[in-house]
């Protein structure tokens, strides 16, 4: 974990990245904090996301949008017609 817990650190920075186990299945509480050790994000994952290079990418993709949108620099409704789009592209590729 605690090899995790540097990648996560230096895909996040400048935010510090607290990995603390939670549950009783195998989560894992990883906690953003700014400079003057405020939480901006805090979210629970499954260890098993972890162990997966293409999850742990997803993971801190996640991570990102999250503080895109706890910064201010990023509304839900945005992630969501981005979705959209990229859901009629695929589904124009697809036919």
């Amino acid at each position: 974990m605690e090899s995790i817990s540097l990648l996560l650190g230096e895909a996040l920075a400048p935010y510090h990245v607290t990995l603390t186990p939670s549950g009783v299945h195998g989560q894992c509480l990883v906690t953003l904090k700014n400079a003057v050790g405020a939480i901006v994000v805090e979210r629970e994952f499954d260890q098993v996301q972890f162990m997966d290079k293409r999850l742990l990418t997803d993971v801190v993709d996640g991570l990102h949008r999250d503080l895109l949108i706890a910064e201010g620099r990023l509304q839900p409704c945005a992630i969501e017609a981005q979705r959209n789009v990229a859901q009629d592209r695929h589904q124009a590729l697809s036919h």
